[in-house]
């Protein structure tokens, strides 16, 4: 399984504490997909720390994976894998569905 985060979209406060822009909201998507294209997603919110600046990093030269490092920090390692597995279930699902919506006088395929 392949997993990827999208983590493009943030909030920040204009200014504080001297610094600009700085991400205090990360808007992030997190996308499962098997070997077979099969894919299943979750989205949500992660707030971020803000009261130690001290190693702040210019918004021009943050890069997607230094997001994605400080979600994933924020989450905990198991709220991540809880979120691993619910793709992991959508992907089960679609593959092996345990309910199907028809719809009557329609065509079965």
């Amino acid at each position: 399984m392949n997993y990827t985060w999208n983590n493009k979209t943030v909030d920040t406060y204009p200014s504080l504490e001297g610094h600009s822009d700085v991400i205090f909201n990360v808007h992030w998507r997190l996308t499962g997909t098997d070997d077979s294209d099969n894919t299943g997603s979750v989205y949500g919110t992660q707030s971020l720390e803000t009261s130690d600046l001290s190693d702040f990093t210019s918004f021009a030269d943050i890069t997607e994976e230094q997001v994605n490092g400080w979600v994933e920090s924020a989450m905990g390692e198991e709220e991540v894998a809880e979120l691993k597995a619910n793709i992991d279930a959508q992907i089960e699902q679609e593959i092996n569905p345990t309910v199907v919506t028809k719809t009557i006088g329609e065509s079965v395929s």
